[in-house]
Order: structure tokens, then sequence, then C-alpha cells
């Protein structure tokens, strides 16, 4: 597989944030933020520690709420919901933690069996069974699936997070630091999956990452923090061409 995402297809943005504003306390974390996600498009987000990446994404599917300005989903005003109609939303959204998130106490079947039952509740044993074999199959993974999570190393919990995430077909992913803690070659292996899942299930995606390498095979796009505010929006080149410092010195540091 090639190392160059995939070019999104031309559409209204599937999600637009506008002078969005997110405090805690005294503390502003955000401040003004404003972007958009167009379809079947991979925007990383960049930024030190602290920036509020991770502040970001919890906004979007309204685990946090904001102090000020606008989310829109779909085309639907996050900010506004209500719970029922927030957990609708978010039956869209797959979203993968840095962890993989995984039920100890279930096996790879069992955890992926968990949410198609809840999301997918027309699903009979049989189609649940083949939606389970065609993920772990779409994430190489196919002989884990009687495994328990103790049993698979880090770079195993992250694919069959993933597996678990895109099992209910969301339209949307959104990925926290999907390479953390993963040696070179399995973080490579991980920035190919999500590569894989842009172009197998059409996904439109947000991918917070202190990887430059991984943002380097997944990005259409890139959004860089700063202090709490878009410091700068463009393609890699505008970015690896940029004069500017502190642009200069982040790539560096990664």
């Amino acid at each position: 597989m090639s190392d160059v995402a995939a070019n999104p297809a031309p559409s209204d943005p599937i999600i637009a944030v506008t002078k969005l504003t997110k405090s805690f306390g005294a503390a502003t974390v955000l401040s003004d933020v404003s972007f958009t996600l167009n379809q079947q498009e991979n925007l990383v987000v960049l930024g030190k520690s602290g920036s509020g990446k991770s502040v970001l994404v919890k906004l979007i599917v309204g685990l946090l709420s904001a102090n000020g300005g606008s989310i829109k989903v779909f085309d639907q005003e996050v900010t506004k919901l209500n719970e029922n109609d927030l957990n609708q939303l978010r039956q869209k959204i797959g979203f993968l933690f840095q962890s993989g998130a995984l039920y100890d106490s279930m096996s790879v079947r069992e955890n992926l069996e968990f949410p198609l039952r809840r999301i997918r509740k027309n699903l009979n044993r049989e189609e649940r069974d083949a939606k389970i074999q065609e993920v772990l199959d779409s994430v190489g993974l196919a002989d884990s699936i009687d495994m328990m999570p103790s049993e698979l190393s880090g770079g195993m919990r992250k694919r069959i997070g993933l597996a678990r995430t895109i099992v209910v077909d969301p339209m949307i992913m959104l990925y926290d630091e999907p390479t953390t803690g993963l040696d070179p070659t399995t973080s490579h292996e991980i920035s190919e999956l999500i590569l894989k899942v842009q172009e197998d299930y059409k996904t439109s995606s947000i991918i917070i990452t202190h990887d430059i390498a991984c943002a380097r095979i997944v990005a259409n796009r890139l959004l860089m923090l700063q202090d709490g505010k878009v410091y700068k929006e463009g393609v890699l080149d505008d970015f690896e061409n940029s004069d500017d410092i502190v642009i200069q010195s982040f790539f560096r540091s990664i």
C-alpha cells in the first residue's frame, strides 16, 4: 500500500467547528478554534502536550461542554443536542483510544460482539459472526478471535481496538495518539491501517498525533494547535517547507 492518503471526495464539511472556546476554571484550553473536516478526509491535528488536542475531540463527541462557539457534525449542532440525540450521533462516530480500551474480561470475539449487540441490533448471530470476521481480516488478526486481551501485544491491542471501532461501520473516526507506545515498525503498520480504513470504509477522520511519521502517511491535511489556538493549517508540504521557527522546532523535536 502506498504511503499516501487517499484524496478526499469534494463535498460539504462533515464536521464544522467555529470559534470554539473551552476553559477549565481560569485556564483557557481552546480559544477561537475554527476548522472543517471534509468527507473521506484524514485531518491530522498536531500540537505539543497541553495544546488542547484531546479536549478538542472530546468536545466534538459531547464528552465535554464548550464555553462558546459552534460544533456541527452532520449539520447537527452538538452543543445543543439532548442526551438521546447525542447518543444517536455517537453511534456514527468511532473513537480509537490510546490504549485500545478493550474489556480485559472478554475475548476478542466478545469485545467485537459488544458494540454490535448495542448498535446493530437488527443483525442475527450469523451476520454478527460474518461482520466480526470481516473486520478481523481487515486488521490482519483473524486468528486472534478467541484470544484474551492479556495475550495480545501492544500493537495487536491497537489493531483489535480499531477492529472493534469499525465493526459498526462508523462514518467518522477519531484517533487519539494511535501510535503512542509502539515501536517504529508497528507504528508504521497502524498508520497503514488508518489509510486502509479510510479507503475501505470511506471514513472521515481526525487523527491526533505527535508522530510525524504517522502524519506523513495518513494526512490529507494538517492542523497545528499552539497555546489553544489554530497556529497553522495546510497540507504536509506547507509544514515541511515552512520557515516558521515554531513549526521547524516542533517537527525537529518529535
